[in-house]
């Protein structure tokens, strides 16, 4: 039948056979070289640690090297958009996290649409918040550091990662919610910003558990409050937002991986395959549960739906709150 075809048509249905083979092969040999996962965040930050987890695993199941780039700066904006442009083959993957859902309605004039220019491979894991204060400042809970902010507008700070980072948008939320007007002091990346409320240049900030958690038990700062919706064990002597009297209140910080609009599905399908083995790891699991991390097991299908959720939660935060880029 096609030899009776016109050579155009028969041309056109062998390009469609070897692209069909071809795929698939291109996912079984793949990776064939270095593949880089870049982290538009400072390093030292839960997205450089979890990263150089995922890629250490990703190095010993694939028998490549996957490699570790941090790109930040413009809160997350710079390194993010470096992967927009990247070729979509699969060497070039994006540590992100809820910084770039919360940027879509943020940040509308970005270089790149996030839903449009990547697509979803594997979340990675989740950590609660802990609010902590510099132990000079005179509140020693929530409702204290409420009445202070209240006798003192605009005379505390807290400090941030960036603009649009999850402890941005956890302190501009909980200014929206105790009606209290406390100055945003945005860093490079979340190291600088636990340097400085450690040391005392800023009064209060929002930090995951997971990388606040030792400066916490050595007294470096003291913490207030976790932002989940029950205590972690990792810091079970501090309450709950809603439990210190802040009701309702609930933010966390996640991370994830995607890659350009275009990958391979079948590339995308592997890696989320090798991720998951990774994250249901018994082990894995143990230490992170130390940390205050918890791994999220998904499809890219159903990180795709997770994510566009995501976006509307944090548009309505953003729109409720004022927030802005500073």
């Amino acid at each position: 039948m096609i030899g009776m075809l016109p050579r155009v048509a028969r041309l056109t249905l062998m390009g469609i056979a070897v692209a069909a083979v071809s795929v698939p092969a291109l996912a079984q040999d793949y990776p064939t070289r270095s593949v880089k996962i870049v982290v538009p965040y400072a390093a030292g930050g839960p997205a450089d640690l979890y990263a150089r987890v995922i890629a250490q695993h990703l190095s010993d199941a694939l028998n490549q090297s996957f490699v570790v780039e941090d790109r930040p700066g413009a809160g997350s904006i710079i390194g993010t958009d470096a992967v927009a442009k990247s070729p979509a083959d699969g060497y070039t993957l994006l540590m992100m996290s809820n910084t770039h859902t919360t940027n879509e309605s943020l940040v509308p004039n970005k270089p790149f649409v996030l839903m449009r220019d990547f697509v979803p491979v594997a979340p990675i894991n989740y950590s609660d918040l802990v609010m902590v204060v510099h132990p000079s400042v005179p509140a020693k809970d929530v409702k204290e550091f409420i009445a202070l902010a209240k006798s003192k507008p605009g005379g505390l700070n807290y400090a941030s990662s960036g603009t649009g980072t999850p402890y941005h948008m956890a302190g501009e939320l909980f200014k929206a919610m105790t009606a209290t007007d406390i100055v945003h002091v945005p860093y490079k990346g979340s190291s600088g910003a636990r340097n400085d409320i450690i040391g005392g240049q800023v009064q209060m900030m929002f930090d995951a558990i997971s990388t606040m958690a030792p400066n916490v038990q050595a007294g470096q700062v003291r913490a207030l409050a976790t932002t989940g919706t029950q205590r972690t064990t990792v810091l079970p002597q501090v309450p709950t937002m809603a439990e210190a009297g802040v009701p309702g209140y609930e933010a966390t910080i996640w991370l994830g991986i995607m890659a350009p609009t275009g990958t391979p599905q079948a590339i995308v399908d592997k890696l989320n395959r090798e991720i998951n083995k990774a994250l249901s790891s018994s082990t894995l699991k143990e230490t992170w549960a130390q940390q205050g991390a918890v791994p999220l097991i998904m499809t890219p299908t159903e990180f795709d739906a997770y994510l566009r959720k995501d976006i509307e939660k944090w548009a309505q935060v953003v729109k409720v709150s004022g927030a802005k880029v500073e």
